[in-house]
Order: structure tokens, then C-alpha cells, then sequence
């Protein structure tokens, strides 16, 4: 293996995508001697740390070599989002003085006023318990999604190729895992979906649901959570959410350093927001809203101060 190969490879990312992959494969063939008390944390959190791995593939890791990163994910582990759609809208994000803005930001949870006023208040309802913790990781993976995939197959039915090529890749990569969980591993596919795939999904959500904020200045708008290390490894230390942001091409292992040279400055930078663990988010958001749907003020958005 030439050498500036094994300097560009990062060795702890493809390790932590093999014992992943391992792990899941463990559970699904070996499901029927496993209680589900077992199964399902296991595997959400492996479904979880998937996902993170995903965002860790779409900012330019492990390797040099795009197609061999997205090579490394290939198989769907949570059937949620297309691999494809998810980097394309990960990166617009990435606009910062866009962030949580609900007509620019494709991950913000705000609506524009004048939507929401617009909505029944059955859905009203829906999104406000969606703004709670509990809601969030109830059914916060299915209101996403639904929202994702109407948006998208909107798209594809106006002839979007790009989206509809994301969508062909990712049916592929459903159909090796459902041939794998099902057809190999004998496990029924709602077996998966039910205890593995969704709670591992509801389990990633719980990053972003306390990730971004509405505020005048944009630097403001992203949060600090100085977590415990079961909850830096499930989230590839993204947690400490203003140092990706910052440096978002810094591998996940190399975050922890560049937090604690530069604590004090990215502290300042994001006006102080900031939780002490997870613990204090789910202690004040697990049944209270975090904020309201609408977004708070859209001169914040429109006024030019970011």
C-alpha cells in the first residue's frame, strides 16, 4: 500500500464503520436467541452511530477518495433518508447565516409564520408535541421522513433526475440490506424497522433537536453540549456542535482537542448556549416544547444583521 495512502486513511472512522456493521449483523442472525431488551438498545444505538458515520462520510472522511467513503455506508442500517438527499441538504446547511432559516435551512424545524397560520390545528398540535423531546423521538422520525419523501417524490414527479437518481441508489442499497436482514438472516423486516431501525432513529434525533436555535446573530444560533463519552461516541463528538461548524472538515476524533484549545473562544462565539449533558435536555425539554414552531422573528432572518 503506497504510503500517502495510509497517511490519508483514517484508521478509528473505518474501524468504528466495521464494528457497526458487525454488530448489526450479529443481532439480525443471531435475533431469535436474543430478548428484545437486548436488541433494541444495541441496536439503535449501532443504528444511531450509523447515521452519525453518514455525516461523518458526506464531510469528506475517511479517505481521500469519495467514492470509496460512500462505498463504506453503503447498505442501508435505518432505511430513513437516501444517503444521496441527505449530503446535498447537509451541505446547503452548512450555509451558516442561513441556519434555522425555515425558507432556506433544509434542517430547521421552524415554519414561517404565515405557514403555520395557514395549517389545521390538528397539525398544529402535531408539530408542537414534535417540539418536545418525547415527541421528537416518538414520532419525530416519522414526520421527518414523511416531510422529506412528499417533498421529495414532488420533486421526481416534476422530473428531478438528481433526486431521482439519490433515490434509485438508495432503493438499491434498501434491497442488499432487506436481502441481508430477511432473506439471510431470517429476521421479519418489521422486527427491524420496529425495535432496531426507528428507535435508532429516534435516538439520532435527539442531537439535533436541541442543535440549533432561533437569534438575532448567527453565531448564536448552534449549541455546546459538553455530553458524557456515551453520548460524544453515538454522536462522533458533533455534541460540541459549534466546533463542527467551525472547523466542519476536522475528523470526529480530532474534535475533543480543537474543544478544549478553543473552549473559551467558541463559549463567547455562540453568546453562551451551551447544556451541561444530555441529562439537562431531556430534564427541560422531554415534555416542554423547546420553542415554538414559527419562527420567533423574521426580521432576525430578512434585516441583513447576520
Amino acid at each position: 500500500m503506497p504510503q500517502g495512502w495510509q497517511r490519508s486513511v483514517e484508521w478509528p472512522t473505518i474501524l468504528l464503520i466495521a464494528i457497526v456493521y458487525l454488530v448489526i449483523a450479529g443481532i439480525v442472525y443471531f435475533h431469535q436467541h436474543l430478548p428484545w431488551w437486548v436488541m433494541m438498545p444495541v441496536g439503535a444505538y449501532c443504528v444511531a452511530l450509523y447515521a452519525s458515520l453518514q455525516h461523518e462520510i458526506l464531510h469528506g472522511h475517511p479517505t481521500s477518495n469519495r467514492v470509496i467513503n460512500e462505498s463504506l455506508l453503503f447498505p442501508t442500517l435505518h432505511f430513513w433518508l437516501p444517503f444521496g438527499r441527505y449530503k446535498t441538504t447537509h451541505l446547503q446547511h452548512h450555509n451558516d447565516p442561513d441556519l434555522t432559516d425555515p425558507s432556506r435551512d433544509p434542517e430547521s424545524y421552524y415554519m414561517l409564520p404565515e405557514h403555520w397560520a395557514a395549517l389545521p390545528g390538528i397539525k398544529r398540535s402535531l408539530y408542537d408535541f414534535n417540539n418536545t423531546l418525547f415527541g421528537r423521538m416518538l414520532i419525530g422520525p416519522a414526520v421527518s421522513g414523511a416531510r422529506f419523501w412528499s417533498s421529495d417524490f414532488r420533486a421526481m414527479s416534476s422530473g428531478n433526475k438528481e433526486i431521482r437518481r439519490d433515490w434509485t441508489w438508495f432503493a438499491l442499497s434498501a434491497l442488499i440490506s432487506v436481502c441481508f436482514i430477511w432473506g439471510v438472516g431470517g429476521m421479519p423486516m418489521w422486527q427491524y424497522l420496529a425495535f432496531i431501525a426507528y428507535p435508532g432513529v429516534s435516538l439520532a434525533l435527539v442531537r439535533s433537536f436541541c442543535e440549533h436555535r432561533a437569534a438575532e446573530n448567527h453565531e448564536h444560533r448552534t449549541i455546546i453540549v459538553e455530553a458524557s463519552p456515551f453520548w460524544s461516541l453515538l454522536f462522533l463528538y458533533n455534541n460540541l456542535h459549534v466546533a463542527h461548524h467551525t472547523r466542519p472538515g476536522l475528523a470526529w476524533y480530532k474534535i475533543p482537542a480543537f474543544y478544549r484549545a478553543e473552549r473559551d473562544r467558541l463559549i463567547a462565539k455562540n453568546d453562551g448556549y451551551t447544556m451541561n449533558g444530555y441529562g439537562e435536555i431531556f430534564r427541560r425539554y422531554f415534555f416542554k416544547t423547546k420553542e415554538p414552531v414559527p419562527y420567533p422573528n423574521m426580521a432576525w432572518l430578512r434585516s441583513g444583521i447576520d
